[in-house]
């Protein structure tokens, strides 16, 4: 066993422990960078002024009657840049535009006295704009071929060759819809001036080191002249990696030019019309099985909508592509990517990076291809289940196929699900106008950021004179547990009692050039450099506890605030070693640091091995759909995940369940909508608010919810044995779309293959189950037989005569269309 992976006898790690800001969340005393305005003199508030147009040249820009404004401060515009005019990393997202690319763009900031001031002043700035052709759907960029960026593509042996010696060939399509991250404190910044020029931004960011970079180039100054802090986040989920660096930057702008602290803080509404979401995806495909349902080969293009920028839209295409295969062998692959450029939002990270995405494809394709096989739906999955030594597409080795099939395993028989599907079908037979599905879905994500350079992380720990403990690391807190977890390995690393250690809130003068809090590595990550540093710090209160003691410096042993020798029953208290150490002049700091080692990417070629290890889990989840409206209940969820060993069990728990909840939110109820008309309304988010976008709620939870740690996941390499959780539960939720799609086909006769959108709403759910009483076995537009059946393949599987045109409503023709461009 490693030594980073190794646990002492009574380790603090591996203790269901509360969130340690459970408490001040709760009562409300928990500070985010927004409450600390109040606290602040003679603040500045600033308001966009946002472009009514999806795309447009600005050709005039007025802002006389702003100033006139009582209570208006400034208008800030492209010519108050000293730096450089941009807030992205690709230098195509410039921070006051002459191109408005997605209405909601802003074009200018007015700060004012108050926040009202400032609105009323954006109210007062006018604006001449020169309206230009503008893209709103995937349809009509691929049209155009409006793309951006690169467009690698994942290749392994000969497609058309193992497409041709398949017994059975399937095609079809998917489009999956994108998702608003939704969290519970907007963006925000607040940013001061001091005395000696330097600029301190409070920041609601996952990324303070390229808050900081942006900032500084926008401004025209070094790193080293601005300091971001982030105190904690109220949810970022990817949405605020990218997203805030341009709003401090505004912020801190005005507060060099003015003088005075500004607070920059989006409204809701202002939030879901200017921040990016998750990409949407289309998906066309065609898929390879053997006569036993083995997969043979895939082909599929995936198109994602990347909005006005590129943002991270690069990186999540690649995750996207290095995930297709999910948990599942497939001996001949090629999957294609690229990126669509649109004037919405830049699309950017949100949880899970594209992998979600991915993965929905193969899971689509099996759900689809099952019942044309006629082979159960679990079946067909657990049949193509890796085994060790197998490669990825990209060329990783398994190297853990076990802990998959040992969770699969234990939810077929924690939740009985022979039993239930016999009960289900009995139901089914039973009930002309309600259908249940009950389905299994397994998960395999891999865990390292992409870009191989971000997997390092860096610590900073303090001892104090009386034996106190202050910790400081490179990762951001944002509701996720992170500190709590770092709490736990800093008095696991040091031996003392858990009340012995305090954070610090994240700051760039620190801990510098840390990575975005993302890709699920923060406890990975930051972890590992937190016991580090307090590894060096032990090392050397080892030498001071060994001449006290009397033993040599290997038999000296820390735990629970006492330090012993082996050998002896002899004891010093903690307190006592760290008062001697000082009196010593021994060092008791450290700066720690950790780098992910075994990583190698070539992304010119889309090969290597870019994940450290991959985490896995199953759920299984049964429904109740409503025949009459296409409502439907989930009834039962059952999840075995695998964290490895947990650092902190209560933590990881609220992970993995609120993960699915998310994810089962962006397969079945959130729905982002853009009026696509030609009017003078296009481009614009319809869906702009609680009350027209839906959020998963208690209402949608089931009555029965089982989350199960794997048992004897021990991670080799990883900090105290322990996995990610962040990511991977998300995933966990295409059971929930796989349990009413096969609810749907129920209605229909065996056989019945069903094209379920995304998301798989109540109204989607009805015209779906309405085409399979219709007796659509095929489903709409997809799943269809390709080819012949080889000679001794046995029988073709139900579905459509392939001589027979292709079925499929108007509104699917475009989709069917642009995959062909």
């Amino acid at each position: 066993m490693s030594a980073l992976s190794e646990r002492p006898a009574s380790p603090v790690v591996g203790r269901a422990l509360p969130h340690e800001s459970a408490a001040l969340h709760v009562t409300g005393q928990a500070l985010y960078t927004d409450d600390l305005t109040p606290r602040t003199k003679d603040v500045l508030h600033a308001w966009p002024v946002q472009s009514p147009h999806a795309h447009a040249l600005v050709t005039a820009l007025r802002t006389d009657a702003a100033l006139a404004v009582p209570g208006v401060v400034r208008v800030l515009t492209a010519e108050d840049v000293p730096g450089i005019n941009d807030a992205g990393v690709k230098d195509d997202e410039p921070l006051f535009p002459r191109e408005v690319c997605f209405v909601g763009h802003a074009v200018c900031w007015v700060l004012g006295e108050t926040q009202e001031a400032a609105r009323r002043g954006a109210a007062a700035v006018e604006v001449d704009y020169e309206p230009l052709p503008s893209v709103v759907t995937l349809a009509e960029a691929v049209a155009a071929e409006s793309f951006q960026g690169a467009q690698p593509t994942v290749e392994r042996g000969d497609v058309e060759a193992g497409l041709a010696r398949a017994a059975y060939t399937f095609h079809g399509e998917l489009e999956m819809a994108g998702q608003e991250h939704f969290y519970l404190e907007t963006n925000a910044s607040l940013a001061t001036v001091e005395d000696d020029g330097r600029i301190f931004l409070q920041c609601s960011t996952q990324h303070p080191s390229e808050t900081q970079e942006i900032v500084a180039h926008v401004l025209g100054v070094m790193s080293s002249d601005v300091t971001v802090q982030c105190l904690r986040m109220g949810g970022g989920f990817g949405g605020k990696e990218m997203q805030p660096h341009g709003y401090a930057a505004v912020a801190a702008l005005g507060a060099v030019l003015t003088g005075r602290p500004v607070r920059l803080r989006l409204n809701r509404t202002q939030d879901l019309t200017m921040t990016g979401k998750r990409h949407g995806f289309h998906a066309r495909w065609r898929a390879g099985f053997d006569g036993e349902g083995r997969l043979e080969a895939l082909e599929a293009t995936l198109t994602s909508d990347g909005g006005w920028s590129l943002d991270l839209s690069e990186p999540v295409l690649a995750r996207a592509l290095c995930h297709v295969d999910n948990a599942y062998w497939i001996p001949d692959v090629r999957v294609t990517g690229r990126v669509a450029r649109t004037n919405k939002t830049s699309q950017t990270a949100f949880r899970g990076f594209g992998g979600p995405q991915g993965m929905l494809v193969i899971e689509d394709i099996l759900g689809r291809c099952a019942p044309l096989l006629g082979i159960e739906p679990h079946e067909l999955r657990r049949r193509n289940f890796y085994r060790d030594g197998q490669l990825t597409p990209y060329g990783q080795t398994i190297t853990q196929a076990g802990h998959l099939e040992r969770a699969w395993d234990q939810v077929t028989r924690e939740a009985e699900l022979e039993r239930r599907r016999a009960a289900v079908a009995e139901f089914n037979a039973t009930h002309e106008h309600l259908r249940r599905g009950l389905a299994v879905t397994p998960v395999k994500f891999g865990i390292s950021f992409n870009l191989t350079a971000f997997n390092q992380a860096g610590a900073l720990v303090h001892v104090y004179k009386d034996g106190s403990v202050l910790v400081n690391h490179g990762g951001t807190e944002m509701g996720q547990g992170l500190h709590t977890k770092m709490l736990q390995v800093a008095a696991t690393s040091l031996g003392v009692p858990l009340e012995r250690v305090r954070l610090a809130p994240t700051r760039t003068d620190k801990v510098p050039n840390t990575s975005a809090t993302a890709a699920s590595s923060g406890a990975d990550l930051n972890g590992a450099a937190v016991k580090d540093a307090c590894e060096q710090i032990q090392g050397r209160l080892a030498q001071v506890a060994a001449q006290r003691l009397g033993v040599p410096v290997p038999d000296v042993r820390f735990a629970d605030g006492v330090v012993s020798g082996l050998g002896t029953t002899a004891t010093v208290p903690w307190e006592d070693v760290v008062h001697s150490a000082y009196f010593a002049r021994v060092q008791l700091f450290a700066a720690g640091y950790y780098r992910t080692e075994g990583l190698h990417w070539d992304s010119s070629v889309m090969r290597g091995s870019p994940f450290k290890y991959f985490a896995h889990g199953v759920a299984a989840t049964e429904v109740e759909v409503d025949g009459f409206t296409g409502a439907y209940r989930t009834l039962r969820v059952d999840i075995v995940h695998d964290v490895g060993d947990s650092l902190s069990p209560l933590v990881d728990m609220g992970q993995i369940e609120g993960g699915f909840v998310q994810g089962a939110g962006w397969l079945t109820l959130e729905d982002l909508r853009w009026d696509e008309s030609e009017g003078d309304q296009r481009g614009r988010l319809l869906t702009q608010s609680a009350s027209t976008y839906k959020l998963p709620s208690f209402s949608e939870m089931p009555p029965v919810l089982t989350v199960r740690l794997l048992e004897r996941a021990h991670e080799e390499g990883a900090v105290y044995g322990s996995k990610a959780v962040g990511e991977p539960p998300l995933m966990l939720a295409f059971s929930v779309r796989e349990a009413l799609r096969q609810a749907c086909a129920a209605f229909g006769p065996e056989g019945t293959s069903v094209d379920l959108p995304s998301p798989a709403t109540p109204e989607a759910v009805f015209w779906a189950l309405q085409e399979a009483r219709e007796g659509d076995v095929a489903g709409r537009g997809g799943g269809l037989v390709d080819g012949d059946v080889e000679p001794g393949a046995g029988p073709r599987p139900p579905g459509p005569d392939p001589e027979a045109p292709e079925r499929r409503p108007e509104s699917e023709t475009a989709l069917h269309e642009l995959s062909e461009a």
